[in-house]
């Protein structure tokens, strides 16, 4: 690679090598072996080890690195912290991330070279990752996550970062917010989905290969997971606009509990007293029996059942996967390790949310700024041009407006029916809003209310239930915004 010796040659390197000494996993010799058995000129790059407080092995990693690498201390102790940390110290024109417990084969940055020439298009580039297994549940784990890599990195549109061999131009990391530590691994997804956003291409080199060691720890899956979901609500609780935000899936937890109190499923269950007496709605008895168990649950207990039924299923699926390291064959081993890494997610994610309910300001307002809270809904989708979310047929949501008279603006797509024939009933506060009340138009319901002096109200509603085709769901109104306004003949109130 002389060539490339001589076009890139300057003060400035290549390639700034960032290896993140956290989670090694005792492996950080091999992997710094691996970094200076490179077959190109040690002047096109640059290995800056990235030193966190607690590591022990201070001492042999000066004595090994000798002159051959640049070591930084920083008090992070999080691999993605690390990274972000090393990226600041780096010159070259192209940062390679990685990990302590990755060797990469002596081509890499050969192949890499490469690539930067033959792929104008790219700003940056994952490298293929090889498990090193060395129990039946590291080969377990390992299936698990290749797969959800060559998903990444074959099909999936734009997540294609791979901190454990990413590659990407100094300048495009800094433009597209860089890595986040205080979002753990999520931080890959969001700096992907940037990537994406703004029209960058991030490709998949193959050919260079990284050997990566899966440590077939359930304990370490369970901290990788809880990592990944800490990071993953606290980005959604931050409501941020950035670049890529759109492109983030939103879990199904988060859109069901993050607004959600036992006074909103208290309103719906109301909704649902008040509309069953009226004798509508219902076609078979054990839908009606159903609503009422789940309204009534709610609004007795909240969203603590549901809690231990997580708990209780993350538990059996421990205690499954445990016992068949010892007697169980890799086949059964799989398919438990799948069902325990689902299982706690939906768990961590609903303690997550838990946690931080109450604080999550405007991440709760899923149907516009002026929705505080909600309870019975769906997540979001579209159809014929409209974005929105499916309600149950019982539904509430806090609204906030000022006190006195209010207009309030539901919009709702008329797609199951129009809307002055599915029959909908609306309550505020527990009290039925007068069917004069309410003007309804194409696509939506105008409604003058009258709010409490906090401006804070309970709006419900109740109507009929719809079952679409192949959908398990019991739906009710299509809602793509609530939106709240001072009635302008109002007097004002301070």
């Amino acid at each position: 690679m002389q060539d490339a010796s001589a076009r890139y040659g300057g003060e400035a390197p290549l390639f700034s090598i960032i290896i993140p000494l956290e989670y090694h996993r005792g492996q950080w010799e091999q992997s710094w072996l691996g970094w200076i058995s490179q077959t190109v000129d040690k002047s096109l790059y640059e290995i800056i080890l990235v030193v966190p407080p607690d590591f022990v092995a201070r001492d042999e990693l000066k004595a090994l690195a000798g002159e051959q690498a640049r070591l930084e201390f920083t008090a992070s102790d999080h691999d993605i912290g690390l990274c972000a940390f090393g990226a600041t110290k780096a010159r070259g024109l192209y940062l390679f991330f990685t990990e302590s417990h990755c060797r990469p084969e002596p081509d890499v940055i050969e192949l890499c070279i490469r690539a930067t020439d033959a792929h104008p298009d790219w700003v940056a580039f994952s490298c293929r990752s090889v498990p090193i297994c060395h129990n039946r549940l590291s080969e377990a784990e390992a299936a698990m996550y290749q797969a959800d890599i060559e998903f990444g990195m074959r099909q999936h549109p734009w997540r294609k970062v791979l901190d454990q061999c990413f590659v990407t131009r100094r300048d495009v990391y800094w433009e597209c917010g860089g890595l986040r530590e205080e979002l753990g691994h999520f931080a890959e997804w969001v700096l992907a989905a940037a990537y994406h956003a703004k029209g960058y291409a991030i490709g998949y080199l193959e050919e260079a290969r990284f050997h990566h060691y899966y440590i077939g720890e359930i304990g370490e899956l369970k901290a990788f997971t809880l990592d990944f979901v800490e990071g993953e609500i606290r980005y959604l609780g931050e409501a941020r606009r950035d670049p890529g935000s759109e492109l983030l899936e939103v879990p199904v937890e988060w859109v069901e509990w993050v607004g959600f109190d036992v006074s909103l499923a208290s309103a719906a269950l109301n909704a649902l007293v008040h509309y069953s007496l009226k004798g509508r709605g219902w076609k078979r008895p054990d839908e009606k029996l159903r609503a009422f168990w789940r309204w009534g649950a709610l609004a007795l207990c909240g969203d603590r059942l549901v809690r231990v039924a997580a708990r209780l299923a993350a538990m059996q699926a421990h205690l499954c996967l445990s016992a068949l390291t010892v007697i169980g064959s890799s086949e059964a081993i799989a398919r438990w390790m799948r069902r325990y890494i689902a299982s706690l997610i939906h768990l961590q994610r609903l303690e997550c949310i838990r946690r931080m309910r109450g604080h999550a300001g405007p991440a709760a307002r899923f149907l516009g700024d002026r929705v505080l809270g909600q309870a019975g809904f769906h997540g979001l989708e579209s159809s014929a041009g409209h974005v929105f979310r499916w309600s149950e047929p019982q539904a509430a949501v806090r609204i906030l407006g000022r006190a006195g008279r209010n207009t309030v603006l539901v919009r709702s797509p008329a797609l199951r029916a129009p809307l002055r024939e599915i029959g909908a009933h609306f309550y505020l506060d527990g009290v039925r809003i007068d069917p004069s009340a309410i003007a309804i138009g194409p696509d939506s319901y105008t409604m003058g209310l009258d709010l409490p002096p906090s401006g804070i109200a309970i709006l419900a509603w109740s109507c009929p239930v719809m079952t679409g085709i192949d959908d398990p769901r019991r739906l009710g109104l299509s809602v793509a915004s609530i939106e709240v306004s001072r009635d302008a003949g109002a007097s004002s109130q301070p």
